[in-house]
């Protein structure tokens, strides 16, 4: 028997591959715009405080459990930022070519280029659940100059891995899910649930 599972997004890439690993663990997965949950705000400055609201937010507008991530580029000469402001590191409206062209000018003064994603997921079983499920993953590389690769989104263009010799815009999905910091996230985070 398959539980519903809310995620708290509407990106259809997420969705496909959060349901993919949590129906190992009984979840049939939705996104929250099915069921008419609006965005919830991320006023703070931590990914885990961030997703937690937004877990908070799509379980109590529907009554089922629920599942957020958050997620960012930290680049470890810029103090960690953009973190999370990594959507909107260049301002409104959101657009990854002026995030990635604001932190190649940021870093430009920089010998150190190294860089990682992170990523925070947390489930919870209802909306004031006093025990919310966390896991979190993390992918070193450092950041380029040019862009290169077709795949990916967001920072994928300028986020070399030096042992792969390739950004994480050429992987296949495959291989960044894999890799990836929302996949190490994932994985665990199904270990937990098991």
């Amino acid at each position: 028997m398959t539980q519903r599972l809310i995620l708290a997004s509407n990106n259809a890439g997420k969705l496909k591959e959060f349901n993919e690993l949590l129906a190992t663990v009984g979840f049939d997965v939705h996104a929250q715009g099915e069921h008419g949950v609006p965005e919830a705000d991320e006023p703070y400055f931590t990914f885990v405080e961030n997703a937690l609201a937004k877990a908070r937010h799509a379980s109590r507008l529907t009554g089922l459990p629920a599942l957020a991530d958050d997620s960012g580029v930290c680049v470890n000469a810029l103090g960690g930022a953009p973190g999370v402001f990594s959507a909107r590191y260049a301002g409104e409206p959101k657009s990854d070519a002026a995030n990635n062209a604001k932190v190649v000018a940021d870093l430009a003064a920089h010998a150190d280029k190294s860089a990682y994603y992170y990523c925070v997921l947390v489930f919870v079983r209802h909306a004031d659940d006093p025990q919310p499920v966390i896991a979190d993953g993390r992918w070193n590389g450092e950041i380029v100059d040019q862009p290169r690769g077709g795949g990916g989104f967001g920072y994928d263009p300028h986020f070399h891995i030096p042992e792969l010799g390739k950004c994480a815009a050429e992987l296949t999905a495959d291989e960044k899910n894999r890799m990836s910091h929302r996949g190490q996230a994932l994985r665990a985070l199904v270990e937990k649930l098991k």
